[in-house]
């Protein structure tokens, strides 16, 4: 049966892009924790040499002090802002675009099940939402996750996103022409008098 591949695919692709949300809980939520309690800190003394008008003990603080407080609260900040924007970068890229996608496989798979059109339009369309996947939020799984480089840069091609309208499209039309209430083993159809598309 063609679209097997993109059920099985999908599944599979499925549990690897949802086991984001451990390894976001298990690694990334702990490092935020961590760097929002060091900004907390360094925010709560910087605040507090400036309630005591950037005196120490009774002593006006030197320029060099003022200067070293402020950036330690800046470096802080920064790190607290950049583990928050890694696990953005992981929410809103592999895990939701992964997730959708490997659903859009299972969906497809079962689609092409019921549509009687040429195998070689459905082996197409199975392809195509197949590498769409892998060249989009596959591409966004290596790129973010794991920091590759050579994968953003495949990615930039927008080769992906491409792949899975083109594979949307023919799906829409193929259903269209060929669209069956039962599933379809062969082309054409044995109840119908069909030209091969």
């Amino acid at each position: 049966m063609i679209g097997k591949k993109n059920i099985v695919f999908g599944f599979l692709y499925l549990v690897l892009t949802a086991a984001l949300g451990p390894y976001m809980v298990k690694v990334v939520f702990p490092d935020i924790a961590t760097a929002e309690a060091a900004k907390q800190d360094n925010m709560a003394k910087l605040q507090l040499m400036v309630s005591n008008g950037f005196e120490a003990d009774l002593e006006p603080l030197s320029a060099e002090e003022i200067a070293r407080r402020n950036t330690g609260a800046i470096l802080a900040l920064n790190s607290q802002l950049g583990m928050q924007e890694k696990l953005d970068a992981i929410k809103s890229g592999p895990h939701a675009h992964g997730n959708l996608e490997a659903l859009l496989n299972i969906a497809a798979g079962l689609c092409l099940g019921f549509i009687a059109v040429a195998p070689l339009l459905k082996r197409i369309i199975s392809g195509l939402f197949l590498l769409g996947a892998l060249l989009h939020s596959g591409m966004l799984y290596l790129t973010i996750v794991f920091d590759l480089p050579w994968a953003g840069q495949v990615l930039s091609t927008g080769i992906g996103p491409v792949m899975l309208l083109t594979a949307l499209l023919l799906t829409g039309i193929a259903a269209a022409i060929g669209f069956r209430c039962q599933p379809v083993d062969s082309w054409p159809p044995p109840d119908s008098h069909m030209a091969v598309i």
